[in-house]
C-alpha cells in the first residue's frame, strides 16, 4: 500500500523547528532583559519570566497537538506563527508604557501598581510564546507518514528545536542584546517568526495582506522606538545595554554624574570633573585600615576592588593613598567603557581595570593588598558566589600581614539580617570583625582583619587624631571618625553563607517584603 506523501518535508521541517527553537529562546532571554531594566535581575525575576515561559509552551503544546490533529494543514501553522510574530512586534510598543508606570511606582514605593505592571507585561508574552510551543507537535502531524516512525521523527524534530534554543541562548545575550538592544531585538523576532508563518502560507492574496502588514506594523515601531530613550529620566546624558545591564549616565544641573544600572535604584558611581566626589558610603571604605593602631596613609600601598563600576572608591582611594597601586575588577566591560567615557576612569592615577570576575581576578592576582574593597554588596545585586565562607577565605590570603577588607551591605532601619548574615560568615574567616552605619543612610559597612584586635574603635578615633594633626585628606579622616563615632549595634545570629548553601536571595527578597508591608520613609538620598 502507498504511503501518504508528507505535508512538509523532512528538511522543511527540521528548519522550521530550529528557527521556531531559536526564536522562543530569543524571546525568554529578552523578556529577562526587559524586565530586569525596571525590576532588577534578582532571581525571583528570573525564575518567574522562566516559569510561566514554561506554562506557555506547555499550553501551546497540548493546543499544537489538538489543532494539528483536526486540522493537519500547514497553513493552520503558518497562521499561528504570523500572528504570533505580529504579538512579539507589539511587545515593545505596549510594555514601554507599562513599564514607566512600575518606574513611578519603585520610586514612591507603591507595591500594588509594581505587582500589576510585573504581571501585565509577563501577560504579553502569553499569546506569542503559547503559538510558538504549537510548532514542534504540528511539524510532527504535518511530518509523520507512518506509525512506527513516531520516534524517530518526534526526536529529529525536538532535537533540531533544542539547538536552535542553544543558538539562540547565546545570540540573545552576546550578541542581539547589546547590538540591537531589548526592543529591537523583540523586533527581529517577530519579523523571523512571521516569516515562518508566512512561508507555510500557499500563494495567494493572504500571503501579500500579511508580508505588508507585519512589514508595516515592523516599521511603525521601529519608527515609534527610535522616538525617544528606553526610559526618560531626568537629566539622562547616555543610554546603552551591554550583556550584562541596561546602563544609563544621568547628569544633575550642578554637573554631577550618576551611573544607574537596570531598575536605577541604586547609584553606581558619581563624577564630578572639578570635585572629589565625597559623602556617601564609597568614602567609608578606606577606614577599614585603621582599625589598626599607629596607621597611616604611607602604609597602604596595594588595594583591590571588587566592583568597581565608574571608579568612585578608586579615585577616592587614589587621593587618600597617594601612589597606591590600585586594582579593580568589574564584570560588565560595558560599565568600564562608560566609566572611561564619562566618569575619568583611565584617568585614576595607579588604576589598572580588569573586565571580569572579581572571584576569579582576587584567585590569580598575584602579591597581596593592603586593603580590598568589596563594593558589590547593595540590593538586590547582590552576587552569592561573592558572599561566601570559601570567598572571604580568598580574601583573607590575599591580604598582607597588616591587610583589612571592606564591604558594605544594604540594609532597613529595623531589619539588619543581611548585615547579621554577612557578620557571621565573616566571622568564620576572619578575627576581627566590626561594623559602621553610614550616617543619613541605609547602608552599613563591615570591616574585618585576619588576626584579633583588641579595641578597634579606640583605635580609630585615636588614627583619627593623628591623621588630623598630620593633615592627611580631610575627607579620610572624617571617614575614620565616622566609623569610630558610628559603630553599629551588635551583631544578632545570622546564617554562614557558603558556595554550597547561600541563599543570599531569598534573604533580600524578604527584607524588601517586610519593607513593602510596612512602609517607611524612603532613605536619604536614594533607596535602601
Amino acid at each position: 500500500m502507498k504511503q501518504p506523501h508528507p505535508a512538509l518535508s523532512r528538511v522543511q521541517a527540521l528548519t522550521l523547528a530550529f528557527v521556531a527553537g531559536w526564536v522562543t529562546l530569543v524571546v525568554e532571554l529578552t523578556a529577562g532583559r526587559l524586565l530586569g531594566q525596571h525590576f532588577g535581575t534578582t532571581n525571583i525575576v528570573w525564575a518567574t519570566v522562566i516559569g510561566l515561559i514554561l506554562l506557555y509552551l506547555s499550553a501551546g503544546y497540548a493546543w499544537g497537538g489538538r489543532w494539528a490533529d483536526a486540522h493537519p494543514r500547514p497553513e493552520r501553522l503558518g497562521r499561528a506563527l504570523y500572528v504570533a510574530g505580529g504579538s512579539l512586534l507589539l511587545v515593545p510598543l505596549v510594555a514601554r508604557p507599562l513599564l514607566r508606570g512600575a518606574d513611578a511606582a519603585f520610586g514612591n514605593w507603591q507595591l500594588g501598581v509594581l505587582a500589576a505592571a510585573f504581571a501585565a507585561v509577563l501577560a504579553l508574552f502569553a499569546v506569542p510564546v503559547t503559538l510558538l510551543g504549537m510548532t514542534a507537535p504540528f511539524l510532527i502531524r504535518l511530518t509523520l507518514t507512518q506509525a512506527h516512525q513516531a520516534g524517530q521523527v518526534s526526536g529529529r524534530l525536538y532535537a533540531a528545536s533544542t539547538w536552535g534554543s542553544v543558538l539562540g541562548s547565546f545570540s540573545a545575550v552576546l550578541l542581539l542584546i547589546p547590538w540591537l538592544g531589548t526592543a529591537r531585538t523583540f523586533v527581529l523576532a517577530g519579523l523571523t517568526a512571521a516569516a515562518l508563518g508566512w512561508l507555510l502560507l500557499p500563494r495567494g492574496r493572504e500571503r501579500g495582506w500579511v508580508a505588508v502588514g507585519v512589514a508595516l506594523l515592523a516599521a511603525a515601531v521601529l519608527y515609534w522606538l527610535n522616538r525617544g530613550p528606553i526610559k526618560p529620566t531626568p537629566g539622562l546624558r547616555y543610554e546603552t545595554e551591554s550583556a550584562y545591564n541596561y546602563i544609563q549616565v544621568v547628569e544633575t544641573p550642578d554637573g554631577w554624574r550618576w551611573l544607574l544600572l537596570n531598575e536605577g535604584q541604586g547609584v553606581q558611581s558619581v563624577y564630578h570633573p572639578r570635585q572629589l566626589a565625597m559623602g556617601s558610603t564609597w568614602v567609608h571604605f578606606h577606614a577599614a585600615p585603621f582599625m589598626r593602631p599607629n596607621i597611616r596613609p604611607r602604609h597602604v600601598q596595594r588595594i583591590a576592588i571588587v566592583g568597581l563600576a565608574g571608579g568612585t572608591a578608586a579615585r577616592q582611594a587614589a587621593a587618600f593613598f597617594p601612589g597606591a597601586r590600585i586594582d579593580g575588577w568589574e564584570l560588565d566591560p560595558a560599565v568600564l567603557e562608560v566609566g572611561r567615557r564619562f566618569f575619568g576612569l583611565g584617568d585614576i592615577p595607579g588604576l589598572t581595570a580588569y573586565a571580569g570576575d572579581g572571584r576569579r581576578g582576587l584567585r590569580h592576582s598575584p602579591g597581596a593588598y593592603d586593603l580590598i574593597i568589596l563594593d558589590a554588596y547593595r540590593p538586590p545585586y547582590i552576587p552569592p558566589h561573592l558572599s561566601t565562607v570559601e570567598f572571604f577565605a580568598l580574601v583573607r590570603d590575599r591580604l598582607s600581614p597588616m591587610g583589612a577588607v571592606a564591604l558594605n551591605v544594604g540594609r532597613t532601619p529595623d531589619d539588619r539580617r543581611l548585615v547579621d548574615a554577612f557578620a557571621a560568615t565573616l566571622d568564620q574567616v576572619f578575627g576581627t570583625v566590626y561594623a559602621m552605619d553610614v550616617p543619613q543612610g541605609w547602608n552599613t559597612l563591615l570591616y574585618a582583619t585576619p588576626d584579633i584586635l583588641d579595641d578597634p574603635q579606640a583605635t580609630l578615633r585615636a588614627n583619627a587624631r593623628a591623621l588630623a594633626q598630620e593633615n592627611a585628606h580631610p575627607w579620610l579622616v572624617r571617614a575614620v571618625l565616622d566609623a569610630a563615632q558610628h559603630r553599629a549595634p551588635d551583631f544578632g545570629p545570622g546564617p554562614v553563607f557558603t558556595d554550597d548553601r547561600a541563599p543570599v536571595d531569598a534573604l533580600t527578597d524578604a527584607i524588601a517584603l517586610r519593607y513593602f508591608l510596612a512602609p517607611r520613609p524612603v532613605p536619604p538620598g536614594g533607596s535602601p
